[in-house]
Parts: C-alpha cells; sequence; structure tokens
C-alpha cells in the first residue's frame, strides 16, 4: 500500500468549507486552559464538518499563535465565537432548540456507547476544564451528560482527546 501525497486527498479549500453542509454539532469549551488542546478541538472540529465552536471563560481565542500550532488552519474554517458565560451560552441554544449535552462523570450519565443521538436534531457538546471538567451550573442546565466508557486506572482523559472521541462517535451515528 502507498501512503497518499497530500495532494491527493482532494480536501477542501477554506471557501468549500465554509459552502460545505455542517454535521449538526456544536462544541462548546469552557474554560479550557491549554491553547494546544484549543487548536486540537478546532482541527477535529475542521475533520468533521462541526457547525461552530463557542469559545468560553478563560479559553483563549484566535488568532494564536500556539493554538495555531496545532490548528493548523483550522481556525480559519470552523466558524467560532469567543463568549464570556458558558451558561449564557447554552440558554441561547436551547431557546433554539439544540440540545445540549455535557461530557463529563455524573450520576445517571449516558454511556457514549448507548448515547443514540435523534434524527433531524442539532447538539451541543460541553467540554469543561482540563482540572475541575464541566462546572456543575452547566451540568444542571444541560439537558443530559455523556460519560466515555473508561476501564483503567485513571478514569481521565486529555479534553482534546475526549472531544475528538465523542465528536467521532456521534458524527458516525448521525450519518
Amino acid at each position: 500500500m502507498r501512503k497518499l501525497a497530500n495532494a491527493e486527498l482532494e480536501r477542501k479549500n477554506i471557501d468549500e468549507f465554509k459552502e460545505a453542509p455542517k454535521t449538526p454539532i456544536i462544541v462548546i469549551l469552557d474554560d479550557i486552559r491549554s491553547l494546544h488542546n484549543i487548536g486540537s478541538v478546532f482541527r477535529t472540529s475542521d475533520a468533521f464538518l462541526i457547525e461552530k465552536i463557542y469559545l468560553c471563560g478563560i479559553t483563549a481565542t484566535p488568532p494564536n499563535k500556539e493554538i495555531h500550532k496545532t490548528a493548523l488552519g483550522a481556525t480559519e474554517t470552523v466558524t467560532w465565537e469567543y463568549a464570556k458565560d458558558v451558561l449564557e451560552v447554552v440558554n441561547q441554544l436551547k431557546s433554539e432548540n439544540v440540545k445540549v449535552y455535557s461530557v463529563e462523570q455524573t450520576e445517571n450519565a449516558i454511556m457514549l456507547d448507548n448515547f443514540q443521538p435523534e434524527i433531524n436534531t442539532k447538539y451541543a457538546l460541553i467540554f469543561g476544564n482540563e482540572v475541575k471538567g464541566v462546572s456543575q451550573e452547566a451540568i444542571n442546565l444541560s439537558d443530559g451528560v455523556i460519560e466515555i466508557p473508561q476501564l483503567g486506572s485513571k478514569h481521565s482523559l486529555n479534553i482534546s482527546v475526549s472531544a475528538g472521541i465523542v465528536i467521532w462517535d456521534l458524527f458516525q451515528k448521525m450519518k
């Protein structure tokens, strides 16, 4: 098997990306400290044609050299918006009939492998701070909580890894 050259991958340019139908998923990053994590989520969001990213609280925004290192240009393709208060974003999205789910470990969380997105429904996924996770206030406003099943001793994943797993899973189920 021959490795494909970049030119053979038929990637969209910025204009083609902007015009392409989007996956009905919105990503909410709340109080993310690592610029590399932010950039990585942008890159994953580009890969799966995610509709929008909200950057909330202390989460840094583009243009930023460190975000760009991992985003590799995805800040130019994926629509994003800064909002100081994650709770305002959640309330706004819910008023627009978007189903909001926190990605966290809680009582009565739905395991990702058991989560089935509804047809013709738009979802927002909240990913929280690297240490504290999603705030209890945001969890309380959410329509539900999705948990990534884990079997090891750590019971936590890097936020960019969590985003990649959940976005990929929902993308697959929504196709």
